[in-house]
């Protein structure tokens, strides 16, 4: 069965750092794809980033980017996620997702295309 197990959410000032982790266990994946979404209180679960297998492709959503950097540690399927320059506005349970192989003609920016997800990790960030 495969889990993922998430950390590094907390309390910090508008401005601050946190750097999140995710490792997947549970089974060897050979080609996917690693996510972050966020899913703020009365709002529906969004694209923060992702990344590939290979940390060659990644992809940031426009409300993280140039804060946020997404790195990968491929043996051990482990997905990072560093905040920098946090808003109240980033205030959100991040969730970290697995896809599982390559889907044709699916987005993998859409929540749809992972197969495995974290129960979630808080962030919160306030003046």
């Amino acid at each position: 069965q495969v889990q993922l197990a998430e950390s590094g959410g907390g309390l910090v000032q508008t401005g601050g750092s946190l750097r999140l982790s995710c490792a997947a266990s549970g089974r060897t994946f050979s080609s996917y794809y690693m996510a972050w979404f966020r899913q703020a209180p009365g709002k529906e679960r969004e694209f923060v980033a992702a990344i590939s297998w290979t940390g060659v492709s990644i992809y940031y959503a426009d409300s993280v980017k140039g804060r946020s950097t997404i790195s990968i540690d491929n043996p051990k399927t482990t997905v990072y996620l560093q905040m920098n320059s946090l808003k109240p506005e980033d205030t959100a349970v991040y969730y970290c997702a697995v896809a599982d192989g390559i889907k044709l003609g699916q987005s993998w920016l859409s929540a749809a295309y992972y197969d495995y997800w974290g129960q979630g990790t808080q962030v919160t960030a306030s003046s």
